[in-house]
């Protein structure tokens, strides 16, 4: 008998996808070879490839002349790339110049213009003081009258017993010399000026004055008459009676009620007179010192109550 040929079984090969992989692993690594190469940049071997690429996907290079190692034409495909790189790493590198400062907005021309005539009126304002000061000093040192200065107005306090006699707006004789006084000073003067009358919180009833808002407004208006009448234009006062409501001492004794009882000259500063005339009617409180105040309708006519002075 002939013998059977004994036929092998062919072998099943369980590796083969380590060739695919070791394809992968290859093209991965040169992938990365040629990232590091370029990674370092060499402007001029940049520059190279650039236009090779160039060359192959949209024609011949613009120019026909060698391309020189470091060197670039301007106006290649690859210039903008490079000039941001190659600015970007110099950034990261050299220091920054350091910046200037910001300097404060500069003060507008009208600011600094009013600013400038502010300090001007409050330079004449205080040679006004100063004229009063000299012209009334005996009453001064007798605490007859008192004048307070600020930046936007001189205050003369007169106390009502050395002008009015008690429960009554009609100026005394005497007062006749305290007024012209202070007309001698203000009459030459452009300022506004307001004359407010005060009374202390003893209510008063009478047939000429209903309340203390009365009397303190007449006799406001008594002094104001005397001021035009020795030379003060009438154009620049203005009359305001505050009864009881400003007190400069206490109520509860004879001597705090007798230096309520008052009435005050008041000499705007010529920025308040530029700003209106109605501001003549604005408490002085509510004036800020040192400040130009913006024209503005100031507030109404004073409000009524009750009030007595002597």
């Amino acid at each position: 008998m002939g013998r059977r040929a004994h036929r092998h079984e062919e072998h099943t090969n369980h590796e083969s996808w380590a060739i695919p992989y070791g394809d992968l692993i290859t093209l991965l690594l040169a992938f990365f070879v040629v990232m590091y190469a370029i990674s370092s940049v060499n402007a001029g071997k940049y520059r190279v490839l650039s236009d090779s690429l160039y060359t192959a996907f949209r024609g011949t290079p613009r120019t026909l002349q060698p391309i020189q190692t470091g060197e670039k034409e301007v106006g290649s495909g690859s210039d903008s790339r490079l000039q941001m790189m190659q600015g970007q790493s110099r950034s990261l590198v050299l220091p920054q110049p350091n910046k200037a400062a910001p300097q404060p907005p500069a003060v507008p021309q009208e600011v600094a213009a009013r600013g400038q005539a502010l300090t001007q009126a409050s330079a004449a304002l205080g040679k006004v003081a100063d004229q009063l000061e000299q012209a009334m000093s005996d009453l001064v040192a007798r605490k007859l009258v008192s004048i307070h200065r600020n930046d936007l107005w001189v205050a003369v306090e007169i106390r009502a017993d050395i002008l009015f006699p008690s429960g009554v707006a009609q100026l005394s004789p005497n007062a006749a010399g305290v007024i012209e006084q202070v007309a001698g000073v203000l009459a030459p003067l452009p300022n506004a000026i307001r004359v407010e009358g005060h009374t202390d919180n003893v209510p008063i009833r009478t047939a000429v004055f209903y309340s203390n808002w009365e009397l303190s407004a007449a006799r406001a208006g008594s002094v104001v008459r005397m001021l035009a009448a020795h030379g003060v234009a009438p154009q620049r006062l203005a009359v305001v009676g505050l009864g009881e409501e400003h007190p400069i001492q206490t109520n509860d004794t004879p001597q705090g009620r007798n230096a309520n009882r008052r009435v005050t000259v008041v000499i705007l500063s010529t920025e308040l007179t530029d700003a209106g005339s109605t501001l003549l009617g604005t408490p002085r409180e509510q004036v800020a010192p040192a400040a130009v105040p913006a024209p503005a309708t100031p507030p109404g006519p004073v409000n009524s109550g009750t009030e007595h002075a002597t």
